[in-house]
């Protein structure tokens, strides 16, 4: 059964999973592909780093497990309220404006590029997209492409099959909604972080239960935010999830 809204309208309903321990339980539910794989909970839960066949074999178990549909890759969101095993992650004061997501992992190649490496060989299984976190300027999602770039002449070098995913980018700070239309023409998809978009939009701690009444996605500032983005893609022709 294909889930349609009241008005006709047919909408995708996939699966947000943290681990390859959730797959099964994903496709009994009849799950239309994966929204949101999130990676670090392959970092922060092991005693060591996983290595790009580690996670070239957990990222390729679900391509191939919910073929034919999409399967969207977050690549590593970690900041320093999530420490790593081997990374020198300095006590920030507000991690959540700090030192995470893509800003990190543009910072330190060595933890960046074998994620991007195992990424690359996994499209070559199905139908992967790949998002990139934390955003807030144009010149970290070149940067991180330029990453991938390099990363799939290395592959190539090596004699080994790569192909590229479809590359997209969370949308959860305000400057990424607000400059929508110039992200808009390097990627070909945008996934909209409400949680994080209405945090720092409202400049609300999400798990403070006294400001509970400003923690709301739908406070007018936050679906302006959304409204520009949604617009901006529209104009663009490239697709959003949320």
């Amino acid at each position: 059964i294909e889930p349609v809204t009241a008005n006709g309208t047919r909408i995708e309903v996939a699966a947000n999973l943290g681990s390859e321990a959730e797959i099964n339980n994903a496709l009994i539910s009849g799950a239309m592909g994966v929204g949101l794989f999130r990676t670090e909970l392959m970092f922060t839960g092991a005693r060591r780093l996983p290595s790009e066949e580690r996670q070239y074999e957990v990222y390729s178990k679900l391509v191939t497990s919910f073929a034919p549909y999409a399967v969207v890759i977050r690549t590593l969101d970690v900041g320093g309220d999530k420490p790593l095993p081997g990374v020198n992650q300095e006590k920030e004061e507000n991690p959540f404006l700090g030192w995470r997501g893509i800003r990190m992992c543009l910072d330190l190649p060595n933890l960046f590029k074998p994620q991007l490496r195992a990424l690359l060989r996994t499209a070559t299984k199905g139908k992967l997209r790949v998002m990139f976190p934390m955003i807030s300027d144009v010149s970290e999602v070149r940067a991180a492409k330029a990453m991938m770039e390099e990363c799939s002449r290395e592959l190539t070098a090596e004699g080994i099959d790569w192909a590229m995913p479809e590359i997209g980018i969370m949308v959860e700070t305000p400057a990424a909604a607000l400059c929508a239309a110039d992200l808009a023409k390097e990627v070909q998809f945008f996934s909209i972080g409400t949680n994080d978009l209405t945090q720092y939009t409202m400049a609300v701690d999400r798990t403070n239960a006294r400001l509970e009444n400003l923690n709301r996605t739908s406070h007018p500032a936050v679906l302006r935010l959304i409204e520009l983005t949604a617009q901006a893609a529209t104009d663009a022709g490239i697709w959003v999830g949320i």
